[in-house]
């Protein structure tokens, strides 16, 4: 980089350095230079020999590794690291880590497909595996668990090398030092810790109830993972019959599962059905007698009014069969197939026979056969009318859920106790929310919750559940009295360990033990982000300097999961919430405002926009999307932050390449119109500090940015001759002042969206990093900046006006300027004359400046008559 020195015109200065200014400012490279001197000088290390009260620290969310990152993953983590350099400069030291989120299916799923293989629990562990050379996603080649694992560790170490590398480039101020993974020993220790003092406490159980159940990944899912989507499905009128022959009609979209109902409900005030209510009826098809029963959440007007109660169709099955105390009756198992063996109930010769036709089938097939047997009993009414209905899926899965009975892990969360319930509200009441309308997601969300957080998953890689279970005689499991371990024993991995008191060789025989085999669902390590990151019970020193957290920063669809999964476990285990303010991002859409994701083709990646328009570029776009909002993307945006930036080095160079190493002084500001442009200045200050202080970062920005481009387009202009006079004096020295101080403050008010031009000019003329710098203080601009802000308004009208009238006469900024008569308001055109010898010298005008007072103009009148060539 080629570099000029210059020093400052008054040569009784004394400055700190001399100014060193790039003969051409550019923005490529910068990211690379600089990202690697923060690495290497450690400016965003946090000093934990601070006390609590001049830390900030951040609980941010841990992507998820084995996923791709797209822009709305730049643009809210970006909002994140602008509180941060903020927060930094305004004298706390940070504390904010960075997690990888790299445990659950879809890190199983990416390692499936990258390596071709598959995981079997059965397989013993093989030292010596090697990955196929040539992997086949669709002939996967089965490995042990352990195995699995290995290759799974391996490729989220690549992952997280990628991910840091993007983050880096953008700039995110993270201490580096300061990470942590959601699958380590670390994270498997605290997880487990918790998860055993929540059994403890009687906060965690075991049981054995329907379960929401995907049959492709062939696991449990919680109701925040749910997803309702329109499916395609059919009316069926059904005809059950009553002791004489009657008909007794049902619609239903689910035919198939007329073998599993154990009652037909109608609502206790329907007249059409009470009759019915205490007899029973005959099944279509199979001949099976089910009761009629009543319950107020039958709907009268919905098709016929009665409808099957199956255990379990869906979640109204759940509640009628646990109010009324139903039998359980299931005949789809857990690979989505109705079971092969054929159920007690329906051991009659016809029932067995009907059967016989649905057994082993998926449910699809189910479904077909069924509605030919109701058409040959002719217990089918009418064909089936197609409908859309809405069903419910995994948030990863492609198809509905079913509902099976199934033993899971539980912590309770308010679903089934109201008096929790309300706890969490309050909780939920004790929290700063970004923006305060962002609580009522989460107060929908708590009152809404039907059930406990089921926390077990039947997937492989993932932090084993720290439990076993001892076998009887006869190889059974008492899963009422579990084996676990104590604290100093974790972390543990059931699978491969045996109990105390137990040898490896007791596994899985008579009065030996059964290691749990199920892995934590990644929200139920995920919600223990705080304590993992800030050394709960493991470095109490940083603990207690960085708990409760001060901000927590995620997108609004995952206030049911991870933040509400994070307030209960801190409730439960330190009776807070883990911090503060919680500061809720917007999606980031396309221009249809649709969401973007990788099915609908959509996605922007942030590498590509990253390397087009430069980070600084990126962050900008960021910041002006308010929290909360949903913002449509418009790469063309990019452009105006670029142009910013760039604006950035080239003012710095054009007022340092002339003004030199002029130190900040506000003592030196006199003249009227530099003392005008520090009034600006004041209220900008603070106007942005308040802004930042309410997590507004949008509006600093704008405050901001619009000052800086009077500053560059306006006040610049107007004073260089003065500032730049050779013969000096006192107004010169004041302009440089002003030129000096403003951009030395800009500088810094801009560092946090524009990390590296801002690291690049203050490098310029100042030692040590802007973002070590304090943020500005309006009392910095001393007693000048007490003048009257709308003067200098006044004298860039018209310049501007001047400026105008050259260009509309199509002829050159230095044509020289006749007359220029001014007709305003007295007190404005007072702020004129002060600065006529600017205005003289900045717009050529070499006549007569004509000042008329006229109070009836609310703002300037300009007219201006150019010399004539």
């Amino acid at each position: 980089m080629t570099e000029t020195t210059s020093q400052a015109t008054d040569p009784t200065s004394t400055p700190e350095r001399a100014v060193a200014v790039p003969e051409k400012p550019a923005l490529e490279g910068l990211e690379a230079t600089w990202a690697q001197r923060w690495k290497e000088q450690g400016t965003y290390a946090f000093d934990r020999s601070r006390p609590r009260a001049e830390v900030y620290s951040i609980d941010t969310p841990p992507p998820t590794v084995s996923g791709s990152l797209h822009v709305g993953h730049v643009f809210s983590y970006t909002h994140t690291d602008l509180i941060a350099r903020f927060q930094r400069m305004r004298g706390k030291t940070v504390f904010y880590p960075m997690g990888w989120d790299d445990n659950g299916l879809p890190t199983e799923r990416r390692v499936q497909n990258y390596f071709g293989v598959r995981c079997d629990p059965s397989l013993p562990y093989d030292a010596d595996f090697t990955p196929p050379e040539k992997p086949d996603p669709k002939k996967q080649v089965p490995i042990s668990r352990p195995n699995f694992v290995e290759l799974c560790e391996r490729l989220v170490e690549e992952d997280e090398q990628v991910f840091e590398s993007l983050w880096r480039t953008l700039g995110l101020s993270v201490d580096w030092s300061q990470t942590y993974t959601t699958i380590g020993p670390k994270a498997q220790a605290v997880s487990q810790r918790a998860f055993l003092r929540n059994v403890a406490r009687g906060e965690a159980y075991l049981q054995e109830a329907p379960t929401l159940w995907d049959v492709t990944f062939q696991t449990a899912v919680a109701q925040a993972e749910l997803e309702a989507r329109d499916y395609p499905g059919a009316y069926h009128r059904v005809a059950y019959r009553r002791a004489d022959g009657t008909a007794v009609h049902v619609e239903t979209t689910r035919p198939e599962l007329i073998a599993s109902v154990v009652a037909l409900i109608a609502h206790p005030d329907d007249e059409r059905y009470q009759p019915l209510f205490g007899t029973t009826v005959s099944s279509p098809v199979f001949g099976v007698e089910v009761p009629v029963l009543a319950h107020p959440a039958a709907e009268m007007d919905k098709g016929a009014g009665i409808a099957m109660c199956c255990t379990f169709g869906d979640l109204t099955d759940v509640t009628w069969w646990r109010e009324l105390d139903l039998p359980v009756r299931t005949v789809i198992g857990r690979d989505g197939r109705f079971t092969r063996e054929t159920p007690e109930w329906l051991a009659g010769e016809q029932a067995a026979t009907a059967y016989a036709e649905l057994a082993g089938k998926t449910v699809f097939s189910a479904r077909e056969a069924m509605v030919a047997a109701l058409r040959e009993s002719g217990d089918l009414d009418g064909e089936p009318k197609a409908i859309q209905r809405k069903a419910n899926f995994y948030e990863k899965g492609d198809k509905p859920l079913e509902i099976v009975a199934t033993r899971q892990w539980y912590i309770r969360n308010g679903g089934r106790d109201t008096a929790l319930r309300t706890e969490m509200l309050e909780r939920g009441g004790e929290i700063r929310w970004l923006p305060a309308h962002m609580r009522h997601r989460y107060d929908n969300w708590v009152g809404g919750l039907n059930g406990d957080w089921l926390i077990s998953r039947q997937r492989f890689f993932g932090i084993p559940f720290p439990a076993w279970y001892p076998l009887d005689d006869d190889g059974e499991p008492d899963y009422a009295h579990p084996l676990l371990p104590s604290e100093v024993e974790l972390p543990v991995d059931p699978s491969t360990q045996a109990p105390r008191g137990y040898t490896e060789d007791q596994r899985g025989k008579p009065g030996g033990f059964l290691g749990d085999p199920d892995v934590m669902d990644t929200w139920a390590t995920s919600s223990l982000t705080p304590q993992i990151a800030g050394g709960w019970e493991t470095d109490d020193d940083l603990w207690q300097r960085v708990f409760p957290m001060d901000l927590a920063t995620q997108a609004h669809d995952i206030i049911r999961t991870w933040l509400f999964s994070r307030v209960v476990r801190a409730h439960y285990e330190n009776g807070v919430v883990p911090w503060s303010h919680a500061l809720i991002s917007g999606f980031i859409v396309d221009p249809d405002r649709k969401k973007m994701s990788k099915s609908k083709g959509n996605v922007v990646v942030p590498n590509e926009i990253l390397d087009k328009y430069g980070a600084d570029a990126v962050r900008w776009r960021a910041a002006i999307a308010r929290p909360g909002l949903d913002s449509p993307f418009d790469e063309t945006q990019m452009k105006v932050g670029r142009r910013l930036a760039l604006k950035v080095l080239n003012v710095a160079k054009f007022v340092l390449g002339n003004v030199g190493a002029t130190r900040p002084d506000a003592v030196a500001v006199s003249a009227p119109v530099d003392c005008a442009l520090l009034g600006r200045l004041r209220g900008v200050i603070a106007k942005s500090t308040d802004a930042f202080e309410a997590y507004d970062y949008t509006t600093a920005l704008e405050t901001t940015e619009k000052f800086f481009w009077e500053f560059c387009d306006d006040y610049v202009e107007l004073v260089k001759e003065r500032a730049y006079d050779p013969e000096g004096g006192a107004g010169t020295e004041s302009a440089q002042a002003t030129l000096a101080l403003t951009l030395d403050v800009l500088t810094r008010l801009l560092a946090p969206f524009l990390p590296y031009a801002t690291e690049e000019v203050w490098s310029w003329w100042h030692e040590g990093s802007v973002h070590r710098a304090p943020w500005p203080q309006v009392t910095e601009l001393g007693s000048a900046a007490a003048a009257d802000p709308a003067a200098v308004a006044a004298v860039a009208t018209v310049l501007t006006r001047v400026r105008g009238a050259k260009s509309q006469a199509k002829v050159s900024m230095r044509a020289e300027v006749a007359q220029v008569e001014v007709r305003g308001p007295q007190k404005l055109l007072d702020a004129v004359a002060d600065a006529e010898s600017d205005l003289r010298s900045a717009g050529k005008i070499v006549g007569d400046l004509v000042l008329t007072p006229d109070e009836t103009v609310g703002e300037l009148a300009v007219e201006t008559r150019l010399v004539e060539a």
